[in-house]
């Protein structure tokens, strides 16, 4: 993740991720990128159930019953263990994660071993008495997927009244105390939608909003060929940038992330200093700090059928299951030859990756887009948008 707000409107700096230590058992949940340790934030997929049928989902989810989900005493030996191992935080997705009935047994019990459980949902299915449920449990936060206004994003839920569903949700959140934020998931069939979220933001007063770039994952795989060119990815980040600086500007100040695209970071910095800002210095000690991508290290997956991946868009490489062996073992078991080359992937990625000046906080960008295109993981990211002459400059 990289913190438009944070970076390039100020509202974290370098000593305010120091003052904890860096531990990532210690630091508050929105400095949590900046931790040296790096413990895992664990992306659960508890169902692969889904009540939409999103054309970009990376699970390949659908309205049926899929066997082999690991069930709810299963589910809290895995707790179990990933408190134990100092996991901060655990995300509940799917498919849908509302459509499991213990969904909310199980994050309950996570923040009872001392995790914070955060879900991503389509928001459909929060009513107000299940936003009750889980402002009672203690969840942290849910993030609601939207990809547009009514139109364009109930094209891409395959849904129609999915929009209206998402909205109701977000007010019943808003109304039960939880914070809530949207994800959205930029293409070239929805990027002129991004001013409309922006607008959402501010009517509703929502405080935070992750802007997705696209992982040819799934069901995603097949939008590819709608996957923004570089001058296009440019333009989208420099309109999140100008509009979260605008209500910055305006006293209104949002949380704003662009994620799974690391050369945002490096495109922040270099904008910083096109414009001589006094804090460029400061964000790219925070870029440093945050060492870009960190799937198979600061991010994990595990499966609804206990699978455990290197990140939740990885889906077809696997390194074990929790039926088998705890989360922590597999995760630290560095006899798996991927496993050890993702804790420190610098040194293996090629081409231009290898060379670019920015590889020390950009970290290789995504894996999975590169095997997706070329069938080297080990390849430049296709989505990496910055010029030769950008990454030739030195820091």
């Amino acid at each position: 993740m990289i913190g438009i707000s944070k970076l390039y409107c100020g509202t974290v700096e370098p000593s305010d991720a120091l003052r904890y230590g860096r531990h990532s058992g210690s630091l508050p949940s929105h400095l949590l990128q900046f931790s040296a340790d790096k413990k895992p934030v664990v992306v659960w997929n508890v169902t692969r159930r889904c009540n939409l049928k999103c054309v970009h989902c990376y699970a390949h989810a659908g309205n049926e019953n899929f066997p082999d989900e690991l069930s709810t005493e299963e589910g809290k030996v895995v707790l179990d263990d990933l408190a134990r191992f100092g996991v901060p935080v655990v995300l509940f997705s799917g498919g849908e994660p509302l459509m499991r009935p213990d969904l909310v047994e199980l994050a309950e019990y996570a923040v009872k071993k001392g995790m914070r459980a955060v879900i991503s949902t389509n928001g459909t299915l929060i009513t107000r008495p299940v936003a009750q449920e889980l402002k009672k449990v203690g969840l942290s936060y849910v993030g609601i997927s939207l990809d547009g206004l009514e139109e364009i994003n109930d094209r891409f839920r395959g849904v129609k009244g999915a929009f209206r569903k998402a909205l109701e949700g977000i007010t019943a959140c808003q109304e039960a105390g939880i914070k809530v934020g949207l994800r959205f998931t930029m293409n070239r069939l929805n990027v002129k939608e991004i001013p409309s979220i922006f607008d959402i933001l501010e009517e509703r007063d929502i405080p935070r909003v992750c802007f997705y770039h696209l992982v040819y994952a799934g069901r995603g795989s097949k939008l590819i060929e709608e996957d923004l060119s570089h001058e296009e990815t440019r333009k989208a980040v420099d309109l999140i940038i100008d509009r979260t600086a605008d209500l910055h500007r305006r006293g209104k100040p949002k949380e704003v992330l662009t994620v799974d695209n690391h050369a945002d970071g490096p495109y922040v910095y270099l904008r910083m200093l096109k414009e001589k800002s006094p804090r460029a210095a400061d964000v790219l000690e925070l870029l440093k700090m945050n060492e870009g991508n960190s799937s198979g290290r600061g991010i994990g997956c595990i499966s609804w059928d206990g699978v455990v991946h290197a990140d939740q868009f990885w889906r077809h490489e696997s390194f074990g299951n929790v039926r088998e062996r705890p989360f922590s073992e597999i995760w630290s078991d560095l006899s798996n030859p991927l496993m050890k080359q993702l804790k420190d992937k610098k040194q293996y990625v090629t081409g231009r990756c290898a060379s670019c000046r920015w590889l020390d906080v950009c970290g290789g960008n995504f894996r999975v887009r590169a095997e997706a295109v070329t069938g080297d993981l080990w390849a430049p990211d296709p989505a990496c948008y910055l010029t030769d002459e950008e990454i030739s400059q030195t820091i």
